[in-house]
């Protein structure tokens, strides 16, 4: 693509987009005009419908999808001043699913499992502190106080910041393992080069021997613990508001969901057949 590609990454850029969504909508772009051998200024709506049918064929699923619709709306949208060949794009319809939840226990047998040091500590600090797996990939030394006991998140989702608790347990693993590996940079888990912070992939994959080392049969993956530091914390009494500040969430509807996966909450609920023919059950008529 190239004068197009560089120009498209100065637009995200100027929009303040993530390194990472960045990254995504390059390469879905890229994807596109390699599948036609063409490049984007030539082509138009029907090439793009062809394009996202294609992977809709191949069922690549629906996230996958709505990524690459998002990157060709950017394309058309932002960087070639086209937006009538992306206007009538429709946004897939995505399933509402009940994330999987582990249990206490579970959690505490996956830390255990996974394997080296500073997997293990990413991964802690993933559900320790709720953190998505590149906020916690990315965390550099001096984000960590533990005289306060936070976590400063930077640039997080849509480009917020935000602080979150160092809970004990992990402040004093997070001191072990700064005490054996000594990380050279900037970043607390860096990755082969010093100057990078550690790969997301590798980090999936050693979660990944973890749960198959700790037997759970749950779909887990690095959100998984994002979901279950949510649940727990509503399930111990925190007020939804508060977790949606921790959790970083725009709007208090996305926490909403963890109250659907909470089952102390769940089982609080009276039931109206247990109301009947009791003095609470007039308010029914």
């Amino acid at each position: 693509m190239g004068s197009l590609c560089q120009r498209m990454t100065e637009d995200l850029k100027l929009k303040n987009y993530a390194p990472a969504t960045r990254s995504e909508y390059l390469r879905c772009a890229k994807q596109f005009a390699a599948y036609h051998m063409r490049s984007p200024v030539e082509m138009g709506e029907r090439e793009i419908r062809d394009f996202l049918f294609s992977l809709a064929l191949e069922r690549k699923g629906v996230e996958t999808l709505k990524m690459h619709i998002a990157a060709l709306k950017f394309l058309y949208g932002t960087t070639l001043r086209r937006p009538e060949e992306i206007v009538a794009l429709p946004w897939p319809k995505v399933p509402h699913r009940l994330p999987d939840i582990l249990s206490g226990t579970e959690v505490d047998q996956l830390l255990g499992a996974v394997e080296p040091l500073m997997y293990r500590a990413v991964v802690m600090t993933a559900y320790g502190s709720g953190l998505r797996i590149s906020e916690a990939c990315s965390l550099r030394a001096d984000d960590v106080d533990s005289k306060r006991k936070l976590i400063h998140v930077r640039d997080g989702k849509r480009a917020r910041d935000r602080y979150v608790p160092l809970p004990d347990r992990l402040r004093d693993f997070l001191r072990e393992y700064w005490r054996q590996v000594r990380p050279p940079g900037p970043f607390l888990f860096p990755g082969a080069k010093a100057e990078r912070p550690i790969s997301r992939h590798a980090v999936r994959d050693a979660l990944a021997k973890g749960i198959r080392k700790a037997g759970i049969k749950k779909r887990v993956q690095m959100h998984t613990l994002r979901h279950s530091f949510a649940t727990h914390l509503l399930e111990g009494g925190t007020d939804i508001r508060v977790i949606q500040v921790l959790l970083g969430h725009a709007s208090i509807r996305t926490t909403v969901r963890y109250t659907h996966v909470s089952q102390k909450h769940i089982g609080r609920i009276t039931s109206p057949l247990d109301i009947l023919g009791t003095d609470k059950a007039r308010v029914f008529g």
